[in-house]
C-alpha cells in the first residue's frame, strides 16, 4: 500500500467517525420534533402517481379519513402518494407530517406538509426508524422500490417480534393481488414463512375500513387519538 492509499485509508476512517455525530443529530432531532406530535399513522405509496388519479384520490381520502379520526399523518413528504396524504390530512383539519429524504435529484417537501413538522433526513436508516416509532399503524398505497421496502421492512420487524404487531394495511386490490398470489403461492406453500404470516397484513380498498382497522388496534391497546 502506498503512502497516498494509507492516507486516503486514515481520512476514510476519521470521516466514518465523524458521520456517527451526523446520524446521531438526526435520531435526537427525529425523536424531539416527532415525540409530540401523539398518535400517528405512517402512510406510504408512490412519488410518481399523477394528480387527480384514482390512486391519487384514494391516497387523498385515507389522509383525510385519518385526520377526522384524529391521526396525525405521517409520509415521506415528496410528491405522489405522499402528497396525496398530506393534501387529505391538511384539508381536513389534521397534522401533517412529512418525513423527507435528501436525494441527488432533490426531492423537496410536498406544499401540505405543516412548516412545524417538516424534517429532512440524510440517512434513509433514520428516517425508516421514525416511520415505525412514531406510528400506530402502516397504511401502504400502490407504490415502487421505496413502497415495498417500508413493507417488508414492516413485516419482518413484526414477525421477529423486534416491534409490537401493528396493524399494516394494504390498499388497492388489483395492485397487490400479484404479490399476495405469490406470498400464499411461493412463499408459503414453500416452507419459507409461517402459515400466519400471511395474515400480519389486511386488504382493502375501502378508507373506512383501512382506519377502522387502525382504530381497533389503538383501541385494545389503550391509545387514544389526538383530537
Amino acid at each position: 500500500m502506498s503512502p497516498e492509499d494509507v492516507a486516503r485509508w486514515q481520512n476514510q476512517r476519521i470521516q466514518d467517525t465523524w458521520r456517527i455525530f451526523r446520524i446521531m443529530s438526526e435520531f435526537v432531532e427525529g425523536y424531539e420534533r416527532l415525540g409530540t406530535v401523539g398518535p400517528s399513522v405512517s402512510v406510504f405509496g408512490s412519488a410518481r402517481t399523477p394528480e387527480g388519479t384514482p390512486q391519487y384520490e384514494l391516497g387523498v381520502a385515507v389522509g383525510r379519513e385519518l385526520a377526522q379520526r384524529g391521526y396525525a399523518v405521517i409520509t415521506g413528504g415528496g410528491p405522489g402518494i405522499m402528497q396525496a396524504a398530506n393534501e387529505g390530512a391538511r384539508k381536513a383539519g389534521g397534522v401533517s407530517v412529512g418525513l423527507n429524504i435528501a436525494l441527488p435529484h432533490e426531492q423537496h417537501v410536498n406544499p401540505y406538509v405543516d412548516a412545524d413538522h417538516d424534517l429532512t433526513f440524510e440517512f434513509f436508516f433514520v428516517r425508516k426508524t421514525m416511520f415505525v416509532k412514531y406510528a400506530q399503524g402502516y397504511i401502504v398505497l400502490p407504490g415502487g422500490f421505496g413502497t415495498m421496502d417500508e413493507l417488508f421492512e414492516s413485516l419482518t420487524l413484526i414477525q421477529t417480534r423486534k416491534t409490537a404487531r401493528f396493524p399494516v394495511v394494504l390498499m388497492g386490490s388489483e395492485y397487490w393481488a400479484g404479490l399476495i398470489d405469490w406470498i400464499r403461492g411461493t412463499l408459503l406453500d414453500g416452507g419459507f414463512i409461517s402459515p400466519d404470516d400471511p395474515d400480519l397484513f389486511v386488504l382493502t380498498d375501502d378508507p373506512t375500513e383501512a382506519v377502522d382497522v387502525v382504530d381497533r388496534y389503538c383501541t385494545e391497546a389503550g391509545i387514544a387519538p389526538n383530537f
